[in-house]
C-alpha cells in the first residue's frame, strides 16, 4: 500500500519531516521519524534526509503500513520486575538502566511497559497511552530508578491530580562534573533544541527562540549530598518534570552529569569507569498522597551497583 502528496506552493521550504505531519492525520513527529529512519518515504523516486526542505511540485510517496499512534504492549510475564511497593492501587518499580520505559512499535519488547502488563494485567488501558499503562511519568532509557504506576483508573485520575498540583515529588542522585557548595534552584524554561531534536535546551540570554517555540517553565531544585573528587553528588528534586530536564538544567549551569555524551559530560577514565556507558543519574525516591487514603507515601531505591562502583572509586582510587 502506497500514498502519495504533490508539493504545493505554500508547503514548499518544509522539511520532509514536518511535511508528513502536515499531510498525515494523527501523525506525530516521532512516528515520522520511524517511517523515514525504516525507508518507508520517498521523494520523486529517492530517499532523502527528513530534514531535506521540499520543493513545490516534489512528489512524496510513503509505502506500508504507518505504525499505530497507541498500541498495547505485549504482555512478558517471564521478565523479572522489581517491585520497591505496591498494594491494590499501586505500583512502584525500580526501572534499570538501559530499559526503555515503553515500547516505540506494537512488536517491541523489553520495556518496563512490557514487564508491568505481564505481571499487572488489569493496568492495560489504564492512563494516558495503551502503551504506558498506569504510568505517572517516564524516565529515559539510560536513567535507572523508580517509577509510579496506577493499577486502575481511578487511581490514577487522583495521582494525576496530585501531580499537577505538584504533590508528587520525585528524588534524583546525580553525579556531576566539578564541585558545588550547599543548595540551589535553577528556574529556567526548557524548549527543544534547534538543531538536535534528540535534546532540550535552557533558554538562557543566549538562545534565541524562534517565533513558534513556546517555552515549557521548569524548575530543578538540588543539594549537596558530598563531594567526590573532582565531581559533586547532587541530590535533585522536582515535582513536575519536562524531557531531560535534570540533564539539560545541570548542563545549562556548567555541572553536567557524569556520562552524559547528550549534554557534553565529562567521560571517565576507563579504570575508574569500568566500562560504565551510560550517564550518572538515579531516580532514588518517590513522594506521593495516596491515591485512596491520600497519606503521604515514601518509596526509595539505593544507587545501583554501577553508579555506586564509580563513586567508590573516585573515592578511594
Amino acid at each position: 500500500m502506497a500514498t502519495q502528496h504533490t508539493v504545493s506552493a505554500a508547503q514548499a521550504g518544509q522539511r520532509l519531516d514536518r511535511f508528513l505531519v502536515d499531510v498525515t492525520p494523527g501523525l506525530s513527529r516521532a512516528r515520522a521519524r520511524t517511517i523515514l529512519e525504516a525507508g518507508q518515504v520517498r521523494v520523486d523516486g529517492h530517499r532523502v534526509r527528513k530534514g531535506e526542505p521540499l520543493v513545490e511540485g516534489n512528489v512524496v510517496e510513503v509505502t506500508g503500513d504507518l505504525p499505530p499512534q497507541d498500541f498495547p504492549p505485549v504482555a512478558t510475564p517471564d521478565v523479572t520486575l522489581v517491585i520497591r511497593y505496591q498494594d491494590a492501587d499501586v505500583v512502584v518499580a525500580e526501572k534499570p538502566a538501559g530499559m526503555p520505559t515503553h515500547p516505540l512499535r506494537p512488536d517491541e519488547t523489553g520495556t518496563l511497559a512490557n514487564a508491568l502488563i505481564g505481571h499487572f494485567p488489569e493496568m492495560s488501558g489504564v492512563g494516558f497511552h495503551q502503551r504506558e499503562p498506569g504510568l505517572l511519568h517516564r524516565l529515559d532509557t539510560d536513567t535507572s530508578g523508580l517509577l509510579l504506576a496506577a493499577r486502575n483508573q481511578e487511581a490514577f485520575e487522583e495521582l494525576r491530580a496530585a501531580t499537577a498540583g505538584e504533590k508528587l515529588e520525585k528524588r534524583y542522585l546525580a553525579l556531576v562534573e566539578g564541585r558545588l557548595a550547599g543548595e540551589g534552584t535553577i528556574e529556567l524554561p526548557l524548549v527543544p533544541h534547534r538543531k538536535d531534536p534528540k535534546r532540550v535546551e535552557a533558554v538562557t540570554e543566549h538562545v534565541r527562540l524562534r517565533a513558534a517555540v513556546k517555552p515549557h517553565p521548569a524548575t530543578t531544585r538540588w543539594r549537596v549530598a558530598s563531594e567526590v573528587g573532582e565531581y559533586t553528588l547532587l541530590e535533585v528534586s522536582l515535582t513536575r518534570a519536562f524531557r531531560h530536564q535534570v540533564r539539560a538544567h545541570l548542563a545549562a549551569i556548567g555541572h553536567p552529569l557524569v556520562g552524559d555524551v547528550l549534554y557534553r559530560g565529562p567521560a571517565l577514565p576507563f579504570d575508574i569507569s569500568q566500562g560504565l556507558a551510560r550517564h550518572c543519574l538515579h531516580a532514588s525516591e518517590i513522594h506521593f498522597p495516596h491515591p485512596r487514603t491520600g497519606v503521604m507515601t515514601r518509596v526509595v531505591s539505593a544507587l545501583p551497583d554501577d553508579i555506586a562502583g564509580v563513586i567508590h572509586r573516585l573515592r578511594h582510587g
